[in-house]
């Protein structure tokens, strides 16, 4: 500990213009009379929200500087790169990212001159998946940029955590990453710095670019130069271009890179090799010389496959000539991968799809995003379908009461699954009941719902509700069947998918 007294600390506070005296010391009445100590004193101060974790280190090491960068207060650092570090701030209640360059880059004209034309290059792009850029700051001690601020997490550490990403919600990612680049595009912009790090996922699952225009200020045709960029990201961008031979701003190589994210997140990998030796990554083979896909990614749905291959291509003819092309086609990828194919029968039952598209043209997860209920008492069909579905992205709730399902819809509490599956061969009409009950509620006839039952029990078939958002499934049980139907339902219902990190 510090061998700050309590009463320094609160000076210090004061002094720095942290919070105003009045604050400062409301929260010292309200820890009471007495003797405290120093830790006592932090304890109350960040509590009441005074000071941040970072802002009481810098006073217990006696720093004098960096508690505001202009009118911004610091409050934590949420990230570190090559050249900056990004603060989380505030300014008259609201939250923004101040990104500050390092010290050791501020009495170098070239990357001063490249942090800054970042800035003003990001003071044009207003799009819903860019990162805002409000204000730049070229203050000689302290140059700043002051960005939007994004609640969430990068792009690499959600493929980090969940390792290979489902179909669907790498290119749901791809496509508003491509996006935001035709808008850049449209704008005479290019990025030069696509990887997975560079993209933030809010908490609402929003995909939103940073870092626009931090290629290297370095001569592509001049190999030691390039190789001295302190940026690796620039290094592959300039050897990829010096080995098709095209210009240094080609809008195709962000098609590349913005491939080689897709192909990053669907296998869980980069594409290119990745190294620390800078003339190793001037080697064209490593553009050229890429595991294909479904090698890794035996399941990779043809769709998803087919656009990576095209935005890699080495012959830069052959790639999408343009962002806003790659974003037509995943658009139309995504399309194929929401499509269900099924026929009902006469007797109400969801049969077998009786023509489908091959397994590589279905979505590997489909399930993302959703939470089904399984009300089921018999333990060995609660796991076979909680195992199958949850292989499919599926979130899984098993309740063995119908009834009780009933009641965790009811009102006040939020929507705890998105579609319902009865089972009714061991729980008969119970399983019925529900199944209708949900039709007639006015809180639950919007939810979705399933009802599993053996074919003899017919007396159970002829007195179900049916409609669009109500399906039986006889047993035993087709996993395809299922699929469909959910498909069926969810859809059906207008049923949304929940953001990333919201169930």
């Amino acid at each position: 500990m510090s061998s700050l007294t309590p009463e320094q600390f609160i000076l210090r506070i004061k002094d720095l213009g942290l919070a105003d005296s009045r604050t400062v010391d409301r929260v010292r009445s309200d820890i009471g009379t007495g003797d405290h100590t120093l830790q006592d004193i932090i304890d109350a101060m960040q509590r009441a929200g005074v000071v941040s974790t970072l802002q009481t280190e810098k006073i217990l090491r006696g720093d004098r500087s960096g508690y505001f960068y202009g009118q911004y207060k610091v409050l934590y650092m949420i990230g570190a790169g090559t050249f900056a570090r990004v603060y989380r701030a505030s300014k008259d209640g609201e939250v923004f990212a101040v990104k500050v360059l390092r010290k050791r880059f501020r009495d170098e004209p070239k990357e001063l001159e490249q942090f800054l034309r970042e800035g003003k290059m990001g003071l044009k792009l207003r799009h819903p998946n860019i990162v805002s850029i409000y204000e730049v700051v070229p203050d000689v001690r302290h140059p700043f940029l002051v960005m939007e601020f994004v609640e969430g997490q990068t792009l690499r550490e959600l493929v980090k955590v969940r390792g290979k990403l489902p179909a669907d919600l790498a290119l749901k990612l791809s496509y508003e990453v491509c996006s935001a680049l035709a808008h850049a595009a449209s704008l005479g912009i290019s990025h030069r710095d696509l990887k997975l790090s560079n993209v933030l996922i809010s908490t609402e699952g929003k995909a939103k670019l940073v870092d626009f225009g931090l290629a290297a200020l370095a001569d592509r045709k001049n190999p030691e130069q390039v190789a001295d960029c302190p940026n690796a990201r620039a290094i592959d961008y300039a050897a990829l271009e010096r080995g098709t031979g095209v210009r240094k701003d080609d809008p195709r190589s962000d098609v590349f890179f913005a491939g080689n994210m897709l192909y990053h997140m669907l296998a869980g990998e980069p594409a290119l090799t990745e190294t620390r030796d800078r003339l190793q990554r001037l080697n064209i083979n490593r553009f050229i010389d890429i595991v294909p896909l479904p090698t890794l990614v035996p399941d990779v749905p043809g769709v998803a496959n087919q656009i990576v291959q095209k935005a890699m291509r080495y012959n830069v003819n052959e790639r999408f000539q343009t962002a806003a092309e790659m974003q037509a086609e995943v658009k139309k990828a995504i399309t194929i991968l929401e499509k269900g194919h099924s026929v009902t029968g006469a007797d109400g039952y969801e049969q077998p799809m009786a023509e489908h598209h091959d397994d590589d043209e279905l979505p590997s997860n489909e399930g993302e995003g959703y939470v089904v209920m399984f009300v089921e008492s018999k333990p060995t069909l609660q796991n076979a379908v909680r195992d199958r579905l949850k292989a499919r992205g599926y979130r899984v709730l098993i309740i063995q009461d119908p009834d009780r399902a009933l009641a965790r819809f009811d009102e006040g509490e939020e929507r705890p699954a998105d579609v319902v599956i009865f089972g009714a061969s061991d729980l008969g009409t119970a399983a019925l009941d529900a199944h209708n009950r949900f039709a007639e509620n006015e809180l639950t006839r919007d939810i979705p719902t399933i009802l599993l039952v053996d074919r003899r029990q017919t007396n159970l078939i002829a007195t179900a509700t049916r409609g669009e958002n109500r399906k039986m499934l006889g047993l035993p049980l087709k996993v395809r069947e299922l699929r469909t139907a959910l498909a069926l339902v969810l859809i059906g219902s207008g049923m949304k998918r929940r953001a990333l990190g919201s169930y």
